[in-house]
């Protein structure tokens, strides 16, 4: 594991905290003192928890999951992508899309629309296109590439995130915990500890603060990498590699069916309930009258029977055989 020395966090300005009046006072168990109207934070308590958090990083790695590195400040995008780049791990440094972790079947099918951008125009598949719709599909991968870059080849959810700025992606920092994965971010002196599982007490403005935090969570990122068995890292990087289907469009893995929407409920219209009626009381019209007809169908077919009987005084044509038989 890659050790820290104290001397190395004071050299890179870790202890310089936020404002004292900007502070968060859930942080006051790791401020040594104040100086000029600004925290002082205990680089004792930070190189502490910054080897707890090097072991989580390592188990994690162990499990054969992988690191996502968050950060979206612009003058150390380029600091965490290079360490997230040589530890073998996801970054994010533009914009944190809101449910990348919670909704991860939506930002699946944008990772898979993205790979198949990718390969038509390596395979030069648009030259059938007009300019026009060239030109729009490549502002669509460049625009899914600027915010998907990092994440396009994680199939799975990753097994813990590392955060520069813990107030900063709030966002990022709450899809994590809803889930139950673990989070290792850098906390100021304006932060809140309570929502990290593992927090860095530390300088989250300063390049050198970050630049030493971040290399020393890839170094530990890369040595656990190493103990694990070359066939084990062979098969979790082909299932990295071929979760998505660029051919197809589909993925290895079978995703939940998607739910229907409930239809939402419309206003009645006054001319639409009003043709309603009239058709239900055309209906009720023709069935009484269909009713009234039967009625009397029955009323006459007993009296036509009645009708059919000899009246007094008349004799049947079998009665009068029977009578002559008897003679």
């Amino acid at each position: 594991m890659s050790d820290v020395r104290l001397d190395q966090l004071l050299e890179a300005g870790v202890h310089f905290g936020h404002q004292t009046r900007r502070w968060n006072p859930k942080m006051k168990p790791f401020i040594f003192t104040e100086r000029n109207g600004i925290h002082i934070i205990d680089l004792r308590k930070t190189l502490d928890r910054l080897k707890v958090a090097q072991q989580a990083v390592r188990e994690v790695v162990l499990r054969g999951e992988r690191i996502l590195f968050v950060c979206t400040k612009k003058q150390l995008r380029t600091v965490v992508e290079q360490e997230a780049q040589r530890s073998g791990s996801y970054w994010v440094t533009e914009r944190w899309l809101g449910g990348m972790l919670t909704n991860f079947q939506t930002i699946r099918q944008q990772i898979r629309r993205l790979k198949e951008l990718e390969r038509g125009s390596e395979e030069n598949a648009f030259e059938f296109y007009t300019k026009k719709e060239r030109l729009m599909l490549d502002r669509e991968r460049l625009k899914l590439e600027k915010y998907l870059a990092g994440v396009k080849d994680m199939g799975r959810l990753p097994g813990a995130i590392f955060v520069v700025d813990a107030r900063r992606e709030s966002i990022a920092v709450k899809e994590a915990s809803k889930l139950g994965i673990p989070v290792i971010a850098i906390t100021d002196t304006n932060a809140d500890p309570d929502q990290i599982n593992y927090p860095i007490p530390g300088n989250d403005d300063a390049i050198r603060s970050v630049t030493l935090i971040a290399t020393a969570m890839a170094d530990t990122i890369g040595e656990a990498r190493k103990e694990v068995p070359e066939d084990e890292r062979r098969r979790i990087d082909e299932l990295e590699a071929t979760t998505y289907s660029t051919e197809t469009g589909e993925t290895t893995e079978k995703e939940a069916p998607k739910r229907r929407r409930p239809r939402r409920k419309r206003r009645p219209r006054p001319e639409v309930i009003a043709a309603h009626r009239k058709d239900d009381e055309a209906e009720a019209a023709s069935d009484s009258d269909a009713e009234g007809a039967e009625a009397s169908e029955a009323d006459e077919a007993p009296a036509a029977v009645e009708s059919k009987k000899p009246e007094a005084g008349e004799e049947t044509a079998e009665s009068a055989t029977a009578s002559e038989d008897e003679k």
